[in-house]
Order: C-alpha cells, then structure tokens, then sequence
C-alpha cells in the first residue's frame, strides 16, 4: 500500500500540460497532496520501479534538480536528457523520439522551447507528459507559487495578486493558478506586451495600479530566446522595475514573489529580493514538493481526494 495521504490529489488527465486542463477540485488536491508532500517529509518508495525521462531543451537549475531529487525520494530513476540526445524535432521527429521513449519509460518531463512540440510529443507519447515549462505556460511553478500562499494567507478571500512585467509563460500560468483558486488576478504591463486578445485578463499599462496589491510578482523582462530584445526592453520596462518605491505604492503590507533566475537591478532591485517580504526562496523550495505531488499524480492511477472541500491539518482551508 502506498505511504501517502489519503487526503490526495483528484487524478488529473494523463498529461500536465497547462492548469487550463484543471479542474478547481483538482488543483484543490494538487495544493492538498504537495503540502502532505512537504510537511510529512514523505519519502516513500511509491514510483518504484518507475522511470521518468527528463528532456531539457532549455538551461535549468530548479526544474532539473527539484525533478531528479523527487523522482529519487519516492524510489523512481531519473534518465536526464540533454539538447544532444532530445531537441525535439531535430535529430528525429517528435513522433519517433516520443514511440522510442515509450518504451523504456513510465514518464516524460519535458522544458522546451515551443509549446506546439510538447504537445506532439504528449500526443504520441503513450506514457504521462508534464510540461517543466514551454514559451506558453509555467505550470509546475505556478502550483508551488499558490502553494507558498497558502503559508501566509488564512485565505484567499479579499486578497489581489499582481503580476508586474512581460506577460509570458508564468504569468499566464499563474492567471490560470488564481482562477482555480478563486483568487482575485490582474496585470500590470507595458502596452504590446500585455495579454492576448483572447486571454480576458483584467490589466493596465500603469505600474502606479498596484495600489491595492497583497503580493506582487515579476519576472525577467526578456525570457530565454529573446536576448537579442534585450536592449529595447530595457527602456520599455524601466517605469516596471519593482522597487522600495513601487512596493509602497500598494498602501499595505505586501509579499513580493518571482520565479528565479532573477536579474537583480532589471526587474526587481536587491533590496527588495533579499527584504523580509520577499518569498522567492520559499517558492523556490515548493517546487520539490509539488513536482512530487505532479509525479505521483500521474504515474500513479487511482490517486483520489476524500472530497471536493480538502482542509489542511490547522484547519485552514485551500
């Protein structure tokens, strides 16, 4: 029998894609599973026997690590893919790279750099995909981003969450996190570089608009791919900075989150992420346990929560 709690994830779709794929219940059961993850210090052998191929089209600290030691604690062997062996699309085709790894493996955890290729490979891939981050979505971090809330929040109840900067893949990840929480979400970004229209996000272009805010988050102003965009966005995202000044713009007490690597100096200054309102360490160190909670998730059938309404051991509910 396995060593995890029965107050468990709601099983999700075979792939973990986007959180678009979620329902509230069972993002509810993610957040339950990753927190039992990470206060019972739970590392049980329930992927054993398991193997889980990791392909890494892009550089990476917190995915690759967090991924390899979750694997590793609940008993599962990580086979950790490089550009040579798995640009997707490149040395084989996707069709081919994805039958081929089916067979030897029970998963795929892919960080790529286009998010139509993660989703050809999800389509011929018969084992689980879960997305480590695309050009579109950020899913993994923005469940432990919404984790790492739940420690200083009772409730999401009157709360409003900022996003200050580009709107990319994190951003919208997290636009998706707030729905299924039910957590009020806006943006704040310069003009062109603000959501889609098709994406019915509540945003402006003036950095002053984060009066009200009860955490703010930013990321890098040019994503990995974009660096020879580097110098123009510099001057367009300056009046975005997030800084002691922008901070106190909100009129309260108010967290400050991103998503690492940070551009200390660009997008947010070092007194900010070293201040004591700073989270980015905490959501940092969430990443293990929700990717955990992921892993399990789908790799694991018949993973199920006691109910729609899940409360944490004090009491609080998420």
């Amino acid at each position: 029998m396995n060593n995890y709690s029965a107050a468990t994830a709601v099983a999700v779709h075979s792939d973990f894609l986007s959180l678009s794929q979620l329902r509230r219940q069972e993002f509810q059961g993610l957040l339950v599973l990753s927190a039992d993850f990470r206060s019972r210090n739970v590392f049980g052998p329930v992927l054993q026997g398991k193997s889980v191929a990791l392909i890494f089209e892009k550089p990476s600290l917190r995915t690759r690590v967090t991924f390899e030691v979750g694997i590793r604690q609940l008993g599962g062997w990580p086979i950790v893919l490089g550009t040579a062996e798995s640009r997707l699309g490149e040395r084989e085709p996707i069709q081919d790279l994805a039958r081929n790894l089916s067979c030897w493996v029970d998963g795929i955890v892919a960080r790529v750099f286009n998010h139509h290729d993660l989703e050809d490979l999800a389509l011929f891939a018969s084992v689980p995909v879960v997305n480590g981050l695309s050009d579109a979505e950020h899913p993994c971090q923005a469940v432990a981003d919404l984790l790492t809330l739940t420690d200083v929040w009772p409730s999401w109840s009157g709360k409003e969450f900022v996003y200050v900067g580009d709107w990319n893949n994190v951003s919208r990840s997290l636009w998706h996190a707030c729905l299924l929480a039910g957590l009020r979400f806006r943006a704040i970004c310069p003009e062109k570089y603000g959501p889609g229209p098709l994406e019915p996000v509540e945003w402006s272009t003036k950095p002053s608009d984060v009066k009200g805010a009860d955490a703010i988050y930013t990321d890098v102003w040019a994503s990995m791919g974009q660096e020879d965009e580097l110098e123009s966005r510099l001057e367009i995202f300056r009046p975005y900075q997030v800084n002691e000044k922008l901070i106190a713009k909100t009129g309260k007490h108010t967290f400050f989150m991103h998503c690492l690597p940070a551009h200390r100096g660009q997008e947010v200054t070092d007194s900010v992420i070293e201040s004591d309102y700073s989270l980015v360490f905490q959501q940092a160190a969430n990443r293990l346990a929700v990717e955990k909670a992921i892993l399990v998730t789908v790799l694991v059938p018949g993973t199920q929560a006691e109910s729609a309404t899940v409360k944490r051991k004090d009491g609080r509910q998420l």
